[in-house]
């Protein structure tokens, strides 16, 4: 099959690999969950200093916003982003309507991620690396994947939008960036 002629090759590589990172931090959070769940007293693997421990985060309500470990809903959803990508690798087309379901799930994800690292930053006052590789993952996954469904629109208002996608998400990395150095560091 022909690759999607609305993708960029960029896009097709952060689904892939963008995926299987996600995925992977996820499952790391879960398997850490698991074992606290079964020994209070085990000490996470990324658990480094007081800034940085994954263990302390697992433990609290935010970790567990939906009554379940968030991480569950990464170890679902970054594999069919990884298996995405590398069908449009591989020169499969998907359709439209997929791209824009990708755009809104992963757009629900940076609202969520957002109000994590929020949390994370403001409230709990503890960074947990394998959590921010989960939204340095989710947030240019929704940027880039807007950015082509924008270019691929009819409309030339939309597709004048599409070169914001960018700076937004730099922009968000510089927020959360300024944040944690601010709040936690300096």
């Amino acid at each position: 099959m022909k690759t999607s002629n609305f993708t960029s090759k960029p896009l097709h590589w952060l689904l892939a690999f963008g995926g299987i990172v996600g995925w992977f931090s996820s499952f790391i959070l879960t398997v850490d969950k698991i074992k606290l769940l079964e020994n209070p007293d085990y000490i996470s693997s990324c658990n480094v200093n007081k800034l940085l421990a994954c263990g302390n985060v697992v433990k609290t309500a935010q970790a567990s916003y939906f009554g379940f470990p968030n991480s569950i809903i990464g170890v679902s959803s970054f594999p069919i982003l990884a298996v995405i990508g590398f069908l449009l690798i591989m020169g499969f087309s998907v359709p439209k309507w997929m791209i824009g379901i990708i755009t809104l799930a992963s757009g629900a994800a940076t609202v969520f991620v957002s109000w994590l690292s929020y949390q994370s930053i403001f409230v709990i006052g503890i960074l947990c690396p394998y959590c921010i590789v989960v939204w340095g993952m989710t947030v240019p996954i929704f940027f880039l994947t807007l950015r082509d469904l924008l270019r691929s629109s009819k409309r030339s208002f939309f597709r004048n939008l599409a070169p914001l996608a960018g700076y937004l998400t730099l922009s968000w990395f510089l927020v959360v960036g300024a944040a944690i150095y601010f709040e936690l560091i300096f």
